[in-house]
């Protein structure tokens, strides 16, 4: 039996793969383990439904296993003044990489973008991430040369 990707929406029944990914992806941006905040953080999403979580399962020999996951959250554009995504968390499990699954998850957030008629997805990712940019890149993303990106820590 081939491997196979199976991408779905994550519910509150997934909270327990959905927050063990979200866990390790801040572990990737140098973040504390902490899977207790984590799990509290991702069912709070899933019960406000104030963010859209995909989950990608590895599927191999008979076994599945959660391999990556894809968070959005929708926003809006006052200069198109239409809707648009924040492509805000993407992450696959290093064991699970080069295996396709950001692409099909990036193609799951399109597939989204395009059902809730959104005018597009915005995504922001580390300088040193060339992985991640060359992904993005790949399918369509284009950097942003118009606007310069700021942030105020309160």
């Amino acid at each position: 039996m081939a491997a196979e990707v199976h991408i779905y929406q994550a519910e509150l029944k997934d909270l327990g793969k959905a927050a063990a990914l979200f866990n390790q992806y801040r572990q990737f941006y140098e973040r504390d383990d902490d899977m207790l905040r984590a799990e509290r953080y991702i069912k709070e999403r899933l019960i406000r439904r104030d963010s859209v979580i995909y989950l990608a399962d590895w599927k191999q020999h008979g076994l599945s296993v959660p391999a990556g996951f894809l968070q959005l959250y929708p926003t809006l554009s006052s200069l198109s003044m239409s809707k648009l995504w924040i492509l805000n968390d993407l992450y696959v499990d290093a064991k699970y990489r080069g295996r396709g699954i950001g692409r099909k998850l990036l193609h799951q957030a399109r597939m989204n973008a395009i059902q809730t008629g959104a005018k597009g997805l915005n995504l922001s990712t580390q300088h040193h991430n060339l992985a991640a940019q060359r992904l993005y890149e790949s399918e369509g993303y284009v950097k942003d040369d118009e606007f310069i990106a700021y942030y105020l820590d309160l």
